[in-house]
């Protein structure tokens, strides 16, 4: 009887392909779906004025990755993978966990809830799940994982817990009238519990679009009557519920990048945890998209630098990465900047729709997200056409009337108002992904904007800053 074949893992794809590069750069995977939520309820434009004007609702219930950690090492496991410090997290607090490589670069990075004494959960895309569960099933650690994966492996499957966001200038006074009082006085990113509708919910402090509001989590079978008490609510303070289409570009108002490229795919250190990937696994299955190509995927890893996480990253414990991260601190380091896109140069690449051939067009540039790939790297080059930096999440705002995307630029490029140039569509009339169409590449002109560009949002971060 012959032995069973081995089961592919990522590292059997790396081993079998001339490029992972090339063959992420080509596979069939196309954006990040949001599931479950429709695409809209009204119109993504009037539910993007909500947050801004307003107060909406989202749910987030169901595109996310959850993983439950228990037990006595929970804290220490946790604490060895961040790059950020555990000094004075304790139950009922919540933060930005950001792990990376032994050589310094970003795996991914989820929000913690420190639930309850020796539980966590860990929200977000799956890549810092991931490493989390595998350092979990080979370090030693006494700990137990639960993990809820996100709907669209079954959209009919009931979640664990229901997750919703109450967000925009009226989100206090709604909630206020469902708890029937005063909001617990909770800092930024702690958590506390209020009533909506009979029922107990968690609530974080978290403005998400970049204005005040909170996360709302309670069981997954009580989460429909907690929403419809919501939507009542906040009938009279203008609520809107925000759909899927709308719902993916606050990000571009607040500032944060959602879709780094997971830096595993080389290293002979990470080579037993590419065997432990599925080839069904995030990293397997993804797509690389954008006029940014290079044969060589360590050029698409990221520093926590680059993307904005500088200021949470603390040599004040040990963890991994940690010797890599101290010879990088010397820099140079890129910086993440805003690019507000030239409306001329959006709409001239429109035009080519209706003004030339197939196969001669732009790349079609969808609203209100424009993603046609898991992780995007545009170009983004000086005057003198040589690149300085990466453009990644890409959309447009009603709120800013402007395409606006997320990036990483050299620092001399970096101060706002300077013009950049970002390089839109891929090379050689496109790659294999289904989600690309023949098409040439085009340039637009870009200008250099803060994060957040919003100044609401900067303007409450200020605040949050100085509780």
């Amino acid at each position: 009887m012959s032995a069973p074949a081995a089961k592919r893992n990522l590292q059997s794809i790396v081993d079998s392909v001339s490029s992972i590069s090339e063959y992420l750069y080509n596979n069939v995977t196309g954006a990040r779906v949001y599931p479950v939520v429709p695409p809209e309820f009204s119109n993504w434009r009037d539910e993007q004025h909500a947050w801004r004007e307003t107060v909406c609702l989202f749910d987030l219930s169901y595109h996310m990755t959850d993983l439950y950690v228990y037990g006595p090492d929970a804290f220490k496991l946790l604490s060895q993978l961040a790059i950020n410090s555990f000094k004075g997290f304790e139950p009922g607090r919540a933060k930005q966990l950001v792990v990376c490589t032994p050589a310094g670069y970003v795996i991914g990075d989820a929000i913690l809830f420190y639930l309850d004494k020796e539980a966590f959960q860990l929200v977000g895309r799956p890549s810092a799940h991931n490493w989390v569960q595998y350092h979990a099933e080979t370090g030693g650690y006494n700990v137990t994982l639960e993990r809820d994966e996100w709907s669209v492996a079954d959209p009919h499957r009931p979640r664990k817990v229901y997750r919703y966001q109450v967000q925009g200038p009226n989100a206090k006074a709604v909630l206020e009238k469902l708890n029937g009082g005063p909001l617990p006085d909770v800092k930024f990113f702690h958590m506390s519990w209020i009533t909506i509708g009979g029922h107990r919910v968690r609530m974080l402090h978290h403005g998400m679009s970049g204005v005040a509001g909170a996360e709302l989590i309670g069981p997954f079978e009580e989460g429909p009557a907690v929403k419809a008490a919501i939507l009542e609510a906040g009938q009279e303070f203008g609520i809107r519920h925000v759909g899927s289409r709308a719902y993916a570009t606050n990000t571009l108002e607040s500032g944060w990048i959602p879709s780094p490229l997971p830096a595993v795919y080389t290293g002979e250190e990470l080579r037993a945890y590419r065997e432990w990937l599925p080839a069904t696994s995030y990293e397997a299955v993804g797509s690389l998209g954008g006029s940014f190509y290079s044969p060589n995927i360590e050029d698409y890893y990221l520093t926590p630098w680059d993307l904005g996480y500088g200021p949470i990253l603390k040599f004040d414990h040990d963890f991994i990465g940690r010797e890599a991260l101290e010879e990088k601190a010397k820099g140079p380091h890129r910086k993440k900047v805003t690019l507000a896109w030239n409306g001329e140069d959006v709409a001239r690449a429109y035009a080519t729709l209706f003004t030339e051939p197939k196969g001669q067009r732009a790349k079609y540039i969808d609203l209100p997200l424009s993603q046609y790939a898991t992780w995007m790297y545009d170009k983004v080059l000086n005057r003198q056409g040589e690149l300085v930096g990466i453009s990644t999440f890409c959309g447009y705002s009603s709120n800013e009337g402007k395409m606006l995307s997320l990036a990483m630029l050299q620092e001399e490029y970096a101060e706002p108002g300077t013009e950049v140039t970002l390089v839109w569509g891929e090379e050689g009339g496109g790659s294999r992904k289904p989600s690309v169409e023949r098409h040439v590449q085009v340039e637009i002109r870009a200008t250099v904007g803060p994060v957040p560009y919003s100044e609401a949002a900067r303007q409450y971060r200020a605040t949050v800053a100085r509780r």
